[in-house]
């Protein structure tokens, strides 16, 4: 089964801008390293949920 040529060609774009950010990143070329993302989504996570459950 082949997919339709618009859907193959956004999902050739998307790899390709997945791949170039991977081959970025192993340069050193990343702004703000994954954990700093993690620990900011857990304490937004922490935070909302001790707002439930407390507010």
């Amino acid at each position: 089964m082949t997919r339709p040529e618009h859907e193959q060609n956004r999902f050739d774009r998307r790899r390709e801008r997945i791949v170039a950010e991977v081959q970025a990143n192993r340069r050193g070329e990343y702004r703000v390293p994954t954990w700093v993302y993690a620990t900011i989504l857990g304490v937004i996570v922490v935070a909302w949920t001790l707002f439930v459950i407390f507010g």
